[in-house]
C-alpha cells in the first residue's frame, strides 16, 4: 500500500507535471541504503524519498520546501518518528 501525498506546488520532472507523489513504506534495506549514502540529512532525505516515490531525485530537490516538510513527516511517520 502506498501514501498519497498531493502537492500544493506541482513540480515538472522528465516533461510530467507531479502533483501528487506515492510513497511506499521503507524497507530495512532502504534505511542501510540511506545510512551507506555520502551527504548530509537533507541529501539522505532527497535521496530516500526519490527511492520510496520511484521518481529520479532531481524531481524531489525542486520539490517547494513547504512540500519537501510534508513529504519528510510522512516518512518519519512510517519510522514512528514525529
Amino acid at each position: 500500500m502506498k501514501t498519497k501525498i498531493t502537492l500544493n506546488y506541482p513540480v515538472t520532472t522528465e516533461g510530467v507535471e507531479v502533483d501528487t507523489i506515492y510513497l511506499r513504506r521503507p524497507r530495512a534495506k532502504d534505511l542501510k541504503k540511506m545510512e551507506d549514502s555520502k551527504g548530509g540529512d537533507i541529501t539522505k532525505s532527497i535521496e530516500l524519498i526519490a527511492d520510496l516515490a520511484e521518481l529520479a531525485p532531481s524531481a524531489i530537490e525542486d520539490l517547494d520546501a513547504g512540500d519537501f516538510q510534508k513529504v519528510n513527516e510522512v516518512v518519519a511517520g512510517f519510522l514512528g518518528q514525529r
